[in-house]
């Protein structure tokens, strides 16, 4: 008979391996909505999703979608992805959603390396973690005025008056949903410039699934004690109040992963963003890709 723990080791092995497919699913199709928004067309096959021209800034030109690329088994090789992509301009990027690509020798080196999360449906909505004197400093909602976006955009880190990668092209788009947490009406006047907090939800495999990228707390935020854990647990709410009973996945590292794994993720897989390095020679443009992509 065969041993119920390595039967148990396997299932969750198997299980973790497809919420990894997943969630990189899921964050290629966000990358192809952003570059949409940019009037760049992106392409779907079945080793990657890739773009022929280069992505924006923070984003990658290549998401792969499964761990046989560049096997015996696999539908292509690593060489052939980098065929479809830019590799020619400066920060040229891959996002390698199994961790097992070499992209070494074609000049790429390690940019940074996370986990992919899953959150279960049924996982229970976190409580807050605010101060006492705070029971509920904040009202998440959803953007959906242009005007609103470059305060969003401001908030998450962008240069003031501008919008980042983010396009309000993307508003238009049913699947992609900006969220913003603004202090309540009980402790002041909520105006759209003053977001402490924010993600970007979007909804991919037919709907049944909710992607969460783009999560920060803003610095302001500590100011009145709220803190990453905070924001977290927040999100998840408003996530699950608004999309009832569907899982969540995305991906994070350090504090956010902590924060994340304290309001109900689990950390499925790792995952890592290679980047091709701008030689010395060459104009130091667009560096490529962060972790907000």
């Amino acid at each position: 008979m065969n041993d119920p723990g390595d039967a148990a080791a396997v299932a969750e092995m198997a299980d973790h391996a497809a919420w990894v497919r997943a969630a990189a699913r899921s964050n290629a199709e966000w990358c192809d909505a952003v570059c949409r928004a940019h009037g760049l067309r992106g392409d779907f096959g079945d080793d990657a999703w890739t773009s022929p021209r280069r992505t924006p800034p923070l984003y990658p030109d290549a998401v792969t979608l499964t761990d046989r690329l560049g096997t015996s088994a696999g539908v292509g090789t690593a060489a052939d992805l980098l065929a479809r992509i830019d590799t020619a301009s400066p920060g040229c990027s891959v996002k390698d959603s199994f961790a097992c690509l070499d992209l070494a020798p074609a000049g790429f080196e390690v940019l940074f390396e996370a986990q992919w999360i899953h959150r279960p449906a049924q996982a229970p909505a976190p409580a807050p973690t605010f101060p006492r004197s705070l029971a509920h400093p904040l009202e998440w909602d959803v953007i959906t005025e242009p005007g609103d976006l470059s305060a969003w955009a401001a908030a998450w880190g962008a240069e003031p008056g501008d919008c980042g990668p983010f396009r309000p092209e993307l508003l238009t788009d049913d699947a992609t949903h900006f969220l913003r947490a603004r202090p309540t009406a009980a402790t002041t006047t909520a105006t759209a410039t003053n977001i402490l907090a924010g993600a970007i939800a979007t909804l991919s495999d037919g709907g049944e699934l909710v992607g969460l990228s783009n999560v920060f707390t803003a610095p302001e935020a500590a100011t009145v004690g709220i803190g990453p854990r905070d924001t977290w647990a927040g999100c998840v709410s408003a996530v699950t109040a608004r999309w009832p009973g569907l899982p969540v996945v995305g991906y994070e590292s350090g504090a956010d992963l902590e924060a994340a794994t304290a309001n109900g993720f689990r950390a499925v897989g790792p995952l890592r963003v290679w980047w091709r390095a701008v030689r010395p020679d060459a104009d130091h443009g667009d560096t490529g890709v962060t972790e907000g992509a």
